[in-house]
């Protein structure tokens, strides 16, 4: 049975920075050929300024022995503001996994190191000796750094070697980052020292130095020299190019995965690995691009010699300068001089071509491992000085060939850095497009939807996204899974935390290298974790993880949203509900208890729907005949039943007091309380359709205001008659004296008056008809001659069976006039 792969993990920051990139390169490169799984946990920082954030809300945590064999973690990226005690409490939490530290030396764990203070000084030491600076200003890393504080004791060492002055006015910190470098020298010119070179702790904050160097109006190198510390990929195509000392960061990476093996074996390693950094001089501080290329070299080498077909003794020395001039730590790079200079010796031979041949070999390989193409210029620039041109053969021979080499150089590196640029361009366009649909997703089926749909776009195809199913966070539970570009079926069960994913997600057979990342809303709220393939794009990584967790966020809030719109339903049906109990209560205590007026044959019904609205009607008998009112509050509910309830105590009140008033006079009277009342003291909008009715003993009937039409059907011909009531509404407006006037009518011996509310007139059916004025004259005239009774349910039953489920109050009041005997001819 074969043994079990070694799985090794590295804890980083976060994928893109410079320095990080190349350092996960490294790793990668030297896992694929150890043959051995690799997982690479970011995040964020353990701690940034200004915040309190701290492991236990990252992913670093769930790093152990259930998933991976042995850690290697980019300390001086992950603590930066840490501080050395707290880095080294972190690095020892992973005890007893074999581990190693990279660019932070740990007491008692084995760490890869650079030699910060060699390379410090020698920056520093270049501007202040070859370029003769005496007022060098110097920006730091944060204070809580150790390989910033290292650097910076360089600096003041430099300064003290020489009899130079530290001034404090001259030194700055800042953070690492391109804004930190720009702030720091904004504050520097702010303090109006001279000075005539900076350098800085690292790259980034050198390049934000000369950003603001610039938009201050200095020139760099011209006024003010600028190097800085670790030779990224970027300080070598900047403008200028960035002179800085070269720190063997894809080295360290590979380093450290060695150092973790060998403790895998059993194999005792030393504590400390410190690996040589040197100056690589360029346009920044005015030395020029190639200058590092051939110091040395033009020294050593004697006057120019006529070429000859073999490059006889020349050629250790040639492949020594050549392996110097051209920076990298791929294996498959190894012995490069020696097969260039063997093709540039069939050149020289007679084999023409042969050179040119080796040249793409070599740049395609190169462009392979990362390697930055334009160096291999200072190659060549190293070949024409150490072997010439054949003398009496200007621009032929040698000098056509390095002519066509630099171009050839100059084409691949332009193409490499094309094909970079497009890389990335077609995956920021990708991610613009997955992050408008992960902005959309309100529930997690969506989610999974969309998961499945965009992350193939983005070269994604190994996918496991899983949540947290616990308060502690010591369970996962698988959401989203994908293999080979196609979403499966997740399994059901829960997982301990400390797997990363369900099992068998990380169990191929195949070696495999994958991306572990947190889904994370700000500092505190934490999703769960996302386990990727690796092979995409770097800025893929932190786009899909803060887009996911931006679309956990998005869920969660749409589902607290869901959940408190459910409660606040539920409180304001069971708040309805009560209002309309106390409401029906109020419409239906109000109603007159017996409907007797003399020569009025009275039948009534008022019938609440669900939500009870405001209805009213009355019958106030009189001496000389009676009131009779109807009318309608705008709304439903208690409010709504409170105004009806005002309107029947002060018709009422009004109507007594005054039997022979004018209908119009207790209208008008009535409008001028309720709208004081509904507007001033309930802070409310509602009103009412109202129609007062006064009945005289000889059948004389005067009336106003605004309802619905007056029925009357005609004995005589048995026939309904719609008299309008065409007043104002009241309580809309403060006063409406000049719009009130009263009308009147005369009833004849056995003639019908139907009072009614809209609700009888606009119950609609199942096609949304209303039942109308004509159906309910059609019932009234059908039973013109019945009694009262019989009308009333005439008109109730049909109005139900033409709406089975009405949405407002009906009220039906039907008189039959019987005139005096005397009077009946």
């Amino acid at each position: 049975m074969a043994a079990k792969r070694p799985t090794i993990a590295l804890l980083i920051d976060y994928l893109c920075g410079e320095y990080q990139s190349e350092v996960r390169f490294g790793v990668e490169r030297a896992a694929e050929a150890h043959d051995v799984n690799l997982v690479v946990a970011f995040g964020e920082s353990l701690a940034r300024p200004g915040y309190a954030l701290t492991a236990r809300s990252n992913i670093y945590p769930l790093i152990s022995a259930d998933a991976v064999d042995a850690v290697v973690v980019v300390t001086s990226a992950l603590t930066n503001h840490l501080g050395v005690e707290d880095a080294r409490a972190f690095c020892r939490s992973y005890a007893p996994l074999p581990l190693c530290s990279v660019g932070l030396a740990v007491d008692g764990i084995p760490s890869v190191i650079v030699d910060n203070a060699r390379g410090a000084e020698a920056v520093v030491a270049h501007v202040l000796d070859d370029h003769g600076c005496r007022r060098v200003a110097y920006i730091s890393g944060p204070a809580s750094n150790e390989e910033a504080n290292l650097r910076a004791d360089a600096y003041r060492r430099a300064l003290a070697a020489r009899g130079l002055p530290c001034d404090e006015r001259l030194f700055v910190f800042g953070d690492f980052m391109i804004d930190g470098g720009r702030r720091a020298m904004r504050e520097l010119l702010a303090r109006r020292v001279d000075l005539d070179a900076v350098v800085a702790g690292n790259d980034n904050m050198a390049l934000g130095a000369m950003d603001a160097l610039k938009a201050h109006g200095l020139d760099v190198p011209a006024d003010v020299l600028v190097c800085g510390f670790d030779d990224v990929a970027v300080s070598r195509v900047t403008r200028p190019s960035l002179t800085t000392v070269r720190q063997p960061i894809k080295e360290l990476g590979a380093l450290a995965v060695t150092t973790v093996l060998r403790q895998l074996g059993g194999e005792r390693v030393p504590e400390r690995s410190l690996l040589p950094v040197e100056v690589t001089r360029r346009e920044s501080c005015g030395c020029g691009y190639y200058a590092a290329a051939s110091p040395r070299a033009s020294a050593e080498a004697p006057a120019r010699a006529a070429p000859s077909r073999s490059l006889g003794g020349q050629r250790e020395d040639l492949a020594r300068a050549l392996a110097q001039v051209v920076t990298h730590s791929a294996a498959p790079l190894e012995g490069w001089p020696g097969e260039l200079l063997s093709a540039l010796e069939e050149e020289l031979a007679g084999r023409e071509g042969r050179f040119l041949l080796a040249l793409q070999a070599l740049l395609d390989a190169a462009g392979r491992e990362g390697v930055a193409l334009d160096q291999f210029q200072r190659a060549i620039t190293l070949l024409r000085e150490r072997i010439g041109a054949p003398e009496g053969a200007p621009g032929g021979g040698l000098e056509r060939l390095w002519h066509e080499s630099r171009v050839l150089i100059s084409h691949a590196s332009v193409r490499a850095e094309g094909e970079r640029r497009l890389y990335l361009e077609r995956a920021s366009i990708n991610l613009s497009w997955t992050g408008m649909c992960f902005s959309t997703c309100l529930s997690l089926p969506l989610l999974r939807r969309t998961l499945a749909s965009e992350l193939p776009r983005l070269d994604l195809t190994h996918v496991s996204v899983s949540l947290y199913d616990d308060p502690q966070r010591a369970t996962l539970k698988s959401l989203f899974l994908m293999e080979h570009g196609r979403e499966v079926e997740p399994p059901p069960a829960s997982f301990p935390s400390r797997s990363l994913a369900p099992p068998g997600f990380l169990s191929s057979v195949d070696r495999w290298s994958v991306i572990a990342m947190p889904l994370a809303f700000g500092d505190a709220e934490n999703f769960g974790v996302a386990v990727v393939n690796s092979g995409a794009n770097e800025v893929v990584y932190d786009g899909v993880r803060l887009q996911i967790g931006s679309a956990m966020k998005a869920v969660s809030m749409h589902r607290e949203i869901v959940r408190q719109v459910e409660i606040r339903e539920r409180l304001e049906q069971e708040r309805a509900r009560q209002e309309s109990v106390v409401a029906e209560h109020i419409q239906t205590a109000l109603l007159p208890a017996t409907l007797r007026v003399d020569g009025l044959e009275l039948s009534a019904a008022m019938k609440p729907t669900a939500e009870v609205g405001g209805d009213y009607y009355d019958v106030l008998p009189t001496p000389q005949g009676g009131w009779l009112g109807i009318g309608d509050v705008a709304g439903h509910g208690l409010a709504a039943g409170l105004v009806m309830l005002m309107i029947q105590g002060m018709v009422a009140a009004l109507t007594r007091r005054e039997p022979t008033a004018s209908p119009g006079a207790v209208i008008s009277a009535l409008n001028r309380a309720i709208h004081e009342n509904i507007r001033d003291r309930l802070k409310r909008d509602e009103h009412a359709t109202l129609v007062l009715l006064r009945y005289e003993r000889g059948g004389r009937v005067t009336f106003a205001g605004a309802h619905e039409d007056l029925l009357v059907c005609r004995a005589r011909t048995g026939r309904c008659e719609c008299i309008p009531s065409s007043g104002v509404w009241v309580g809309i407006l403060p006063a409406i004296d000049a719009m009130t006037r009263d009308a009147e009518f005369v009833l004849e011996d056995g003639d019908v008056l139907v009072l009614y509310s809209d609700g009888v007139t606009e119950a609609r059916n199942a096609h949304r008809e209303q039942f109308g004025v004509e159906r309910l004259c059609a019932a009234v005239e059908a039973t013109q001659a019945a009694p009262v009774d019989v009308i009333r349910d005439r008109i109730l039953r049909d109005v139900e069976s033409w709406s089975t489920s009405p949405d407002d109050d009906i009220t039906v009041v039907v008189a039959r006039y019987r005139a005096p005997r005397d009077a009946r001819g």
